[in-house]
């Protein structure tokens, strides 16, 4: 995985182990280093090695345990945790129910207009996938799905043609990272034409855009997901409840 100069060290050397452990150099049950090691190792003070221990045990890879060290520990469920509004278990839902038939898979060089799109900066490089999810062979696409994966799990892209569901567990389990945070944003938008294709409307009428973009426990975007939908045959519903013992605002 490239390193960007300006990271914190501790994040460089967690990043390090991790990818030492997801390749087997500490498989699960054994122990990490002990501190001191890794301090001489990396040539780093005590405080760097616990904050990079810290990152691992926030991705669930280790677990520190008082006269026993820091083990690798097996890695939980994809979907053991929740957003603030809604779970991440209906991302999986959603992606597993409608399947995504791949028309593009290949690296892209974000240009102004894709910025603005996306949210990325413009001039880095990103894996594009694009295509659109139907309920079944004969059925009318559901949206349109564009994917824009960080180059750094790029990997993920050789094992699309095979993968029927989302793509972020993917990315979870090569990479030994957690997506910890999603955010969506909804923007209404006209189709295009060759969005109207796509998706069997008519030009120039109301589609709904729906962008997420998933990051790390380090911070780093790993995933952008755009799905843009006919207006006609897309609704998002949302439930929320007060807190018990909190005045409304």
């Amino acid at each position: 995985m490239t390193v960007n100069p300006a990271d914190h060290r501790y994040l460089q050397v967690a990043r390090t182990l991790r990818k030492e452990i997801v390749d087997g150099v500490y498989p699960v049950g054994s122990q990490l280093p002990t501190e001191q090691q890794l301090c001489e190792r990396f040539e780093v003070s005590r405080y760097t090695i616990r904050e990079a221990l810290r990152r691992l045990r926030d991705d669930n890879l280790v677990a520190s345990r008082p006269r026993a060290g820091t083990l690798v520990v097996p890695r939980p469920a994809a979907n053991s945790y929740a957003q603030d509004v809604m779970s991440i278990d209906d991302l999986l839902a959603f992606a597993a129910g409608a399947q995504l038939e791949i028309e593009f898979n290949a690296m892209v060089t974000i240009d102004d207009e894709l910025a603005d799109k996306t949210g990325l900066a413009a001039g880095s490089q990103w894996l594009a996938v694009r295509g659109h999810r139907r309920a079944d062979a004969s059925s009318t696409p559901v949206c349109v799905t564009e994917y824009y994966i960080n180059r750094a799990f790029a990997a993920v892209g050789r094992l699309l043609q095979r993968h029927s569901g989302p793509i972020f567990p993917l990315i979870e389990d090569l990479f030994g990272v957690s997506i910890v945070e999603v955010h969506q944003e909804i923007s209404a938008v006209a189709a295009t034409d060759t969005l109207a294709d796509a998706l069997r409307m008519r030009a120039g009428t109301a589609a709904l855009e729906m962008r997420r973009t998933y990051k790390t426990s380090d911070g780093e975007i790993a995933q952008v997901t755009i799905n843009t939908h006919p207006s006609s045959r897309y609704r998002h519903t949302m439930t929320m409840r007060r807190i018990k013992g909190q005045a409304a605002p």
